[in-house]
């Protein structure tokens, strides 16, 4: 089998900060010798195979989809439902995932030269009445304050469901020649749209994410970066850290951004077929410009408009994380996104057991692995083991005192399955390979999966049984077109986007050879 090549922030091993990118070069993952209950610790691990050979623990993903999800984000403590309907309560394990996410997308974002800030999550009802398309597309969504300290509030405030027009407020006042653009502005916050039928992490009312705003002197350098965001940000961050096989296009006109000239998506297909929309980068044209009176006097000394972009993800990945990469058994964390790679497991309270467990923490987090040490000796080791693979640690170290005898530890691989014995003197050195193996095979198992469910199809009736049999459908734009778009909402099937024929990004919405990408979606 021929090594995948993939481009990487990390030339070798997975560190705690991100490095530059380069291009590495990834053997597929290698055959283990045994199945998962195979290796023994001569005994000492009754309770672990117990647990493995009772009932699941997660309803069957092709017994019912929706219910596996929910099941696996309640019992590798995800997340929980909050007070208020459509809430929720991100636990740390959960949260954790965010913080890794924000750390590796930061890092992008700020190589682009865009600096981070913080608005207001109020937002003055008028301003929004300012661009009628953006107000008309979130009228909807919007939660109102009317009161505060006890009195009714001389103009409402809508708590924000994105940042467009607060964020325009503050720009038209910033921006007054070209030498103060272009303006690159991020920021990591919390948004509120009200959700009538609210699931954790794809649609809550309250969700975090980060929402990227910037101005400049004109419409091809904002162009060109709404596509640069897209590309070099999202796009190499879910191929290379995510390990999810997404599929770049144009949205079509109907499903495009409130208020944009041009919305570029990243698409994945999750592990029932379905697309979820994983981040979008918008052409704002001059719309908010107009609205704002963002004006710049230019090196002709004239006033001119800026030109505008923004783009935003969110805590929704998580839930493409789950659905993704999830199994029967938890969570498949790739490890390059991993808050814990590996842990560390002491089989047995020995003295000899716990502290050779944490030398191992000590000269693995010395090597760069993200590493924790259970030594919870007074918690039942299965209980443990499938602890940690419901929450997907990508590796699991095992040893006890048979093993210390042998010089030997199990290395148990969550993302290929399967476990075997491994020289304590080599562990740490081979680790690296073992973490950047399953890196590529996620990613290769999630482009395998949307390449055989995907049909190239050339009529309506075809795309339509494709795309509610369990997969997507590629339709050329000029068979389906706008008429079919709208009669594909008869069958709860929409237009992902737009492709060009080779698989790029096309510059226009009619550009000729398009094919769109059909699909039931979260």
């Amino acid at each position: 089998m021929a090594p995948v090549t993939v481009r990487s922030h990390y030339p070798r091993m997975p560190g705690n900060s991100p490095s530059t990118c380069r291009p590495v070069e990834c053997a597929p993952a290698v055959e283990l010798s045994c199945a998962y209950g195979e290796i023994s610790h001569s005994g000492n691990v009754g309770p672990y195979h117990l647990a493995m050979t009772k009932a699941p623990v997660l309803t069957p993903r092709a017994d019912d989809f929706p219910r596996w999800y929910q099941d696996l984000i309640t019992k590798a403590e995800l997340a929980d439902n909050g007070p208020v309907r459509g809430t929720m309560v991100i636990r740390p394990y959960g949260y954790g995932l965010w913080e890794r996410m924000q750390a590796e997308m930061d890092a992008r974002i700020k190589e682009t030269g865009t600096q981070n800030a913080y608005f207001p999550l109020l937002i003055p009802e008028s301003y929004l009445t300012r661009e009628a398309d953006h107000v008309e597309g979130f009228a909807p969504e919007l939660a109102v304050v009317t009161h505060g300290g006890g009195k009714e509030l001389e103009e409402p405030a809508v708590v924000r469901p994105t940042s467009e027009m607060i964020i325009n407020a503050s720009f038209s006042k910033w921006v007054q020649s070209y030498r103060d653009l272009p303006l690159l502005i991020n920021q990591w916050a919390n948004v509120v749209r009200w959700e009538l039928r609210p699931r954790l992490f794809l649609r809550t009312s309250e969700f975090l994410w980060q929402e990227g705003h910037t101005a400049h002197a004109t419409y091809e350098e904002a162009r060109d970066f709404a596509a640069q965001i897209h590309r070099r940000v999202y796009e190499d961050f879910m191929l290379n850290v995510l390990a999810m096989d997404v599929v770049p296009g144009r949205k079509t006109v109907k499903e495009r951004f409130a208020g944009a000239v041009n919305t570029l998506t990243l698409e994945g297909m999750m592990g029932d077929g379905k697309a979820l929309q994983m981040a979008t980068s918008h052409e704002l044209g001059q719309n908010f410009a107009k609205a704002f009176n963002t004006r710049y006097l230019s090196k002709d000394g004239r006033q001119e408009l800026v030109w505008q972009t923004s783009w935003g993800s969110t805590t929704r990945m998580i839930g493409a994380l789950v659905m993704m990469h999830g199994d029967d058994n938890g969570l498949r964390v790739p490890p390059r996104l991993a808050q814990i790679q590996a842990v560390v497991l002491a089989i047995k309270g020995d003295d000899a057991v716990l502290a050779k467990v944490r030398e191992l923490g000590d000269r693995l987090k010395a090597a760069g692995v993200r590493v924790h040490v259970d030594d919870r000796t007074d918690i039942p080791f299965g209980r443990r083991a499938v602890d940690w693979e419901l929450k997907g640690v990508p590796v699991r170290i095992e040893v006890g005192p048979r093993d210390l005898e042998n010089g030997t530890a199990v290395l148990a691989r969550r993302i290929p399955g399967g476990k075997e014995p491994v020289s304590l003197d080599e562990l740490v050195s081979l680790l690296p390979r073992v973490l950047e193996e399953d890196q590529a095979l996620l990613l290769r198992q999630s482009r395998e999966r949307r390449e055989s469910r995907t049909a190239e199809v050339s009529t309506f009736e075809e795309a339509v049984e494709a795309a509610t049999t369990g997969g997507w459908a590629r339709i050329p734009w000029a068979v389906l077109g706008e008429e079919g778009e709208a009669k594909l909402a008869d069958h709860a099937v929409t237009v992902r986007c737009l492709v060009a024929e080779d698989g790029s990004v096309p510059d226009a919405d009619d550009a000729p050879g398009n094919v769109a990408v059909v699909a039931r979606a979260y």
